[in-house]
């Protein structure tokens, strides 16, 4: 055999060390949007599809990728290197005036923040006088079921998705908490049913209530914006200026793309619907989407 084919068959063997098959498969991914399937990593590094497998679910858990029906993408500690940022420069860019906006339209606490594995991740707070009585803060963090910023997000997601990032076991925060996984599925069928709107009231934190809606762009849900106050707070008055902020997030960041992807399990809308889904909202359709059930709440 020919030194030149010695070399050829060696750069041709997936390389033995983890940290170099890591960064192939790293280097697989050439853009913040990229996406790829397990198919398309097994053929960029040559590596055996269940190595690749292996290796990718070692990185989706480290956060180095993240993972969804879409494929796997780069993730926050891939986008975070050379910066803070996390790639979500452009996002907070959109959401800052509308966040000043419902904050001094209402007087109670905005929020931006994005679904990070079974948490969100908060990545703006807005507030007055009252902002030192809510428990969050920027760059922290929350179980995503407990808050209604966490279930406006997962309500968009295929139902597989979210019992893989809820990892299937739910903690209690309060005695209000959703603890079990059909309850969390019942829940989010509940958000979608009111085109969006997410609420929790003393879930996350005693004494705390909270309206959220999902920016959804044309391949799922990007983030979520709330409005926070007290147990007290008619959040049902609120809950629309937060839905119209979240779409108009939403169209800053994808202007001219096509509808965001359908509910679970929904057909697709009708020309009519959708219009009636993008128009303005009478006390009628808000009294009827938030009517509360038989245990008078708003789960």
């Amino acid at each position: 055999m020919s030194e030149q084919t010695t070399q050829t068959t060696v750069r041709d063997e997936p390389p033995p060390s983890m940290v170099e098959r890591m960064t192939l498969i790293l280097d697989a991914f050439n853009g913040r949007s990229a996406r790829l399937t397990l198919e398309d990593v097994a053929r960029h590094t040559r590596l055996p599809r269940s190595t690749a497998h292996r290796i990718l679910d070692q990185l989706v858990r480290q956060s180095w990728l993240e993972h969804n029906s879409y494929g796997y993408a780069l993730g926050r500690r891939a986008l975070g290197l050379g910066g803070q940022d996390r790639g979500h420069g452009k996002l907070r860019e959109a959401a800052a005036p509308l966040l000043h906006e419902l904050q001094i339209t209402t007087g109670l606490v905005a929020h931006l923040a994005v679904l990070d594995g079974s948490e969100i991740f908060y990545l703006d707070k807005v507030g007055g006088r009252f902002a030192s009585s809510v428990p969050s803060r920027v760059g922290g963090r929350a179980p995503a079921h407990s808050t209604a910023l966490g279930k406006a997000i997962l309500a968009w997601l295929e139902p597989e998705e979210v019992d893989e990032k809820t990892g299937g076991g739910l903690s209690r925060l309060t005695s209000r908490t959703i603890g079990e996984l059909g309850t969390l599925h019942q829940e989010l069928y509940r958000v979608r049913q009111r085109r969006g709107l997410a609420f929790e009231r003393g879930e996350s934190v005693p004494n705390i209530a909270c309206v959220a809606a999902a920016v959804r762009g044309p391949e799922g849900p990007v983030a979520g914006i709330s409005l926070v106050g007290t147990l007290n707070t008619p959040l049902e008055k609120v809950a629309p200026l937060v839905a119209s902020a979240a779409r108009e997030i939403a169209q800053t960041l994808f202007p001219g793309t096509a509808s965001p992807r359908r509910a679970p399990g929904r057909a697709p809308r009708s020309r009519s619907a959708a219009a009636h889904e993008s128009g303005t909202w009478s006390a009628e359709t808000m009294n009827r989407l938030l009517a509360l059930d038989g245990r008078g709440d708003w789960m």
